[in-house]
């Protein structure tokens, strides 16, 4: 096993585990989500069944405007807060400066998202190769195409 089979084990292990993905949640909320800059945003959505608020920390694919972000969902269209978000798409958001800004959440067509993805794997290829295996690794699937989503800032 080589030394990116073994991280990318990790990291898919990592995806899997709750109290890792969650611990980001408790410092935007402390304040302190600056210190992630802006390849990272806290989005507040509303559960589809229950209406309570949730929140995930999720990585900036691209940023076509000052008012906008594109996030991906790695774990596809099961992962939770996208089903959420396709049932509400009013968000809040926390990037960077920025602190539960309202804004709207819209899954993107194929060919935006791809296009999207291309981009991101242009600007950070040694991410995307680390990230890509550690999904794959965490989702048992290939990665081909991923869901994303638009954030525009009301």
């Amino acid at each position: 096993m080589t030394l990116s089979d073994t991280l990318a084990r990790l990291g898919g292990r990592a995806l899997r585990t709750r109290r890792f993905v969650r611990a980001p949640i408790s410092l935007y909320r402390a304040g302190l989500g600056f210190l992630f800059g802006t390849r990272l945003l806290m989005l507040e959505h509303v559960g589809r069944r229950t209406g309570a608020l949730r929140y995930v920390v999720l990585e900036v694919v691209d940023r076509p405007a000052l008012d906008e972000y594109v996030i991906v969902s790695g774990f596809g269209e099961a992962a939770q807060w996208y089903r959420n978000i396709q049932a509400h798409p009013g968000v809040r958001v926390w990037c960077g400066p920025r602190r539960a800004a309202a804004a709207s959440a819209t899954p993107m067509t194929e060919a935006d998202a791809a296009a999207a993805l291309d981009r991101y794997i242009q600007s950070h290829p040694g991410a995307w190769k680390n990230l890509r295996a550690a999904i794959e690794h965490a989702t048992g699937t290939p990665v081909d195409t991923l869901p994303m989503v638009r954030i525009r800032l009301d």
